[in-house]
């Protein structure tokens, strides 16, 4: 199963999917490790089109595995999340501004969630995990 947790730089992704993936056994792939492993720092729409594809081609493999996956990333645009094309999607909607003014000019909301976290607390990885594997 391939988990897209998305939001805005500042969010939250990371420090839910920290607390996320040992629950699920998942494995795990970070944008900002991605980006640094690709050397590849293009935040203009073709690098972001480019970061959604890359961010999909090591999701593929571990769901071609068996294996679930969480990816974090902020996965701004509607295209940018069909080319990751997600079976379960986290949106971090607990800010409304990030920290950089280009991504949150582009930033569009979500069409589908099946988890919409609004807010910050020591209780929505349990959440999360607790549904996803109950639905499994």
């Amino acid at each position: 199963m391939k988990i897209l947790v998305m939001g805005l730089p500042g969010s939250g992704k990371t420090y839910l999917t920290q607390r996320l993936v040992p629950l699920l056994d998942a494995a795990w792939y970070n944008a900002d490790q991605v980006r640094k492993m690709a050397n590849d720092w293009d935040f203009s729409d073709e690098g972001r089109k480019r970061q959604s594809m890359r961010m999909k081609a090591f999701a593929d493999f571990e769901k071609l595995h068996g294996r679930y996956v969480v990816c974090d990333f902020v996965c701004p645009t509607k295209e940018t999340r069909e080319n990751f094309d997600a079976d379960l999607v986290i949106w971090m909607d607990t800010i409304k501004e990030g920290r950089y003014e280009d991504t949150n000019k582009l930033f569009q909301n979500p069409d589908r969630v099946d988890f919409h976290i609004t807010e910050w607390n020591d209780h929505n990885h349990d959440v999360v995990a607790k549904e996803i594997l109950k639905n499994v």
